[in-house]
């Protein structure tokens, strides 16, 4: 039996939305619109903004100099996307398979690092990592180095903020997509002669398919913009697309610039979001059939 349409239905449904749609449209849609104008505008001699329509900021990103930062970025991205998810899966297992007083305990030391500004956190990297910092003193003073390693300002010390950054992100969706796999499933595969790599690659993995897209999207995207641990980790050796848009807005104040290539990344991650999408979609038809 339908539901009769009401003004008061209307009502309430406009009054429920309201902050939601106000919101939405004040700080996402209505900065996001600026931010695509500003891209077509000019840089002022003072830094300022000059409102004269031109392509040439978007033109300027085919310089080799930025394709190969565009490209060194998403190497980065994919290369933490892939090292959270070789250390997160076995952990998320571990932790869903684990008893009901172990677990709790366990999926706190997932969550504690959110207790803690993350600037605080990359800053406690560095003094681990840091020429004189703790692996070094210690790996010198066991003798099983010589001399200190150089761990820092480099491409590696960069994923492994981002990796200690994301992991959290990448465990909890792997968990909750792991605690719903039917054990049943597991031990008929046992049954049946399965060793444990064909277990894994042709039951649990497709099985927990789901999660495995959610988490590396959860890890890639943010990955792509986060720029103080580039900043912190990397020094001036190691720049990314994140860094050159601070630096276009803050340092060299060329904000029609910075805009633009904001909105090239804008939409790389709009891409990424469709094609995880329709992946999802057919993860979903096939644990339906």
């Amino acid at each position: 039996m339908k539901k009769k349409f009401s003004k008061s239905n209307l009502l309430g449904g406009i009054i429920t939305t309201a902050p939601v749609a106000l919101w939405m449209l004040g700080f996402f849609l209505v900065p996001l619109v600026l931010i695509v104008v500003v891209s077509f505008c000019t840089r002022g001699e003072v830094g300022d903004i000059v409102y004269a329509f031109t392509p040439s900021n978007y033109t300027k990103l085919v310089n080799s100099l930025y394709i190969t930062i565009f490209f060194k970025s998403l190497l980065i991205a994919i290369l933490t996307t892939v090292t959270c998810l070789v250390f997160g899966y076995p952990f998320a297992f571990i932790i869903a398979r684990a008893n009901k007083k172990l677990k709790p305990i366990l999926l706190l030391l997932i969550v504690l690092p959110f207790w803690t500004n993350s600037l605080v956190r990359t800053y406690a990297m560095i003094i681990l990592l840091r020429t004189e910092g703790i692996i070094n003193t210690l790996l010198l003073d066991m003798k099983i180095i010589s001399a200190p390693l150089h761990l820092m300002y480099n491409n590696t010390a960069v994923i492994i903020g981002m990796l200690y950054m994301m992991f959290p992100f990448m465990v909890l969706p792997l968990y909750s997509s792991i605690e719903k796999l039917d054990v049943r499933v597991l031990e008929a595969a046992d049954d049946l002669g399965a060793g444990p790599i064909n277990k894994f690659l042709k039951v649990t993995f497709p099985l927990t398919k789901g999660g495995v897209l959610s988490g590396s999207l959860l890890v890639f995207v943010p990955t792509l913009g986060l720029f103080f641990i580039t900043d912190l980790m990397g020094g001036s050796k190691v720049v990314l697309m994140s860094n050159l848009i601070k630096n276009q807005f803050l340092t060299a104040r060329n904000w029609p610039f910075g805009a633009a290539i904001s909105v090239v990344l804008i939409v790389i991650m709009i891409i990424i979001i469709a094609f995880y999408t329709k992946l999802g979609g057919k993860v979903d038809k096939r644990e339906v059939l």
